[in-house]
């Protein structure tokens, strides 16, 4: 009577020991990968991805020599990399990135520029006050990719000096290990309220272009109103949207503002994170990328121009989740999720005079309702 027990005990031990070792030995399962490869790259002379002359003889041959180009970057650090890791088996030329917020990056780049040190062969920044404020001082030189075919309206600024490369959407997101599917939040005004008390996180308005895009759609659309009864909710504020995606994930908030190409990146590692597309709509902002003056590895910068508005580079940005600035290709959609034309009345742009003209204005009001001192 007493050996049946036992018995049994000990198979259920042994069972549950092999499942514990067979998991522990097992490969956990590969990330999705977010951009695929191009169907056909020559790079025996030119460079031709998808019958798409991204570089002549001349300029590839001088950018292979190169080796390499400086890339002085605001993008999120996660989605930049994608894109240097995409580039780079693409055309074969590496990228040594330096990466900042917006508002770290305009400080160094207008140090080392006045300075005559800049390191930089290419600039990639968002927000049009800073890099409207930088081509004044002549950081750039103006350059007209070959690819630039097919573009929207408000792409190429100062004659070529910098153009907007792509837009990535500004909205909320969820941590999908604290909130379920069916209790997360669908709009804006969903977090002003009493469940989300404590749980909400936001990226303070500062931080560079993303943050004051957001805070336009939110002023403009939403009203102060909104604003002070999001801050009054016990909020969590955050240095940048990137840190922000860092506590979100790790369950520091259960609900806050998110880059959607980010959730999609942090996916890959497996990052509990989903995002919502708002009823009351979401922000889209500007990324601008240029040639500095100064460019030592010139035909190397040429080339991962081309490439970025090329109708190639531009299908590995909407992979990411970013929107196209060309006219030839649809909406990014992510994680299964069709985001909106552009155009759509959900999605909403600042044109940069007008996000320029009340960004001082934008940030003083918001510093003011979160009671955030800089």
């Amino acid at each position: 009577m007493t050996r049946r027990p036992l018995t049994v005990f000990r198979l259920v031990a042994t069972v549950m020991s092999l499942a514990m070792f067979t998991g522990a030995c097992a490969q956990p399962p590969s990330p999705p990968r977010l951009t695929g490869p191009a169907r056909q790259i020559d790079r025996d002379t030119s460079l031709v991805i998808d019958g798409e002359t991204i570089a002549d003889a001349r300029t590839y041959g001088a950018a292979r020599k190169q080796g390499a180009f400086t890339l002085y970057s605001a993008y999120s650090a996660s989605s930049e990399e994608a894109v240097i890791k995409q580039f780079t088996e693409d055309s074969g030329i590496k990228v040594d990135l330096v990466r900042l917020t917006a508002n770290r990056m305009f400080e160094r780049i207008t140090a080392e520029h006045h300075a005559g040190r800049l390191q930089a062969d290419v600039v990639r920044i968002s927000d049009p006050g800073f890099v409207g404020k930088l081509n004044a001082q002549g950081v750039f030189q103006p350059y007209r990719p070959p690819t630039a075919t097919h573009l929207l309206s408000g792409v190429e600024f100062a004659g070529g000096r910098y153009y907007r490369t792509f837009n990535p959407a500004y909205t909320f997101g969820y941590n999908s290990a604290l909130v379920d599917e069916d209790e997360a939040p669908r709009s804006w005004r969903d977090l002003t309220t009493e469940r989300w008390r404590g749980k909400l996180g936001i990226a303070q308005a500062g931080a560079g272009g993303s943050a004051l895009a957001l805070t336009r759609f939110q002023r403009d659309r939403l009203g102060d109103t909104f604003l002070r009864a999001y801050a009054r909710n016990d909020v969590r504020i955050f240095d940048s949207i990137g840190a922000e995606l860092d506590g979100l994930a790790r369950g520091e908030v259960s609900v806050g503002t998110v880059a959607i190409s980010g959730v999609n990146v942090a996916r890959t590692r497996n990052a509990p994170i989903r995002f919502v597309v708002p009823e009351d709509g979401f922000a889209v902002y500007d990324f601008y990328t240029a040639m500095a003056r100064t460019a030592s590895h010139k035909e190397a910068a040429s080339v991962f121009l081309n490439w970025t508005l090329s109708r190639r580079g531009q299908k590995v940005m909407t992979d990411l989740g970013e929107y196209s600035v060309r006219s030839d290709l649809p909406p990014p959609t992510v994680m299964g999720m069709r985001l909106p034309e552009l155009s759509s009345p959900r999605v909403y742009r600042a044109r940069p005079g007008e996000a320029t003209m009340f960004a001082a204005r934008d940030q003083a009001a918001w510093n003011a309702l979160f009671g955030y001192n800089e």
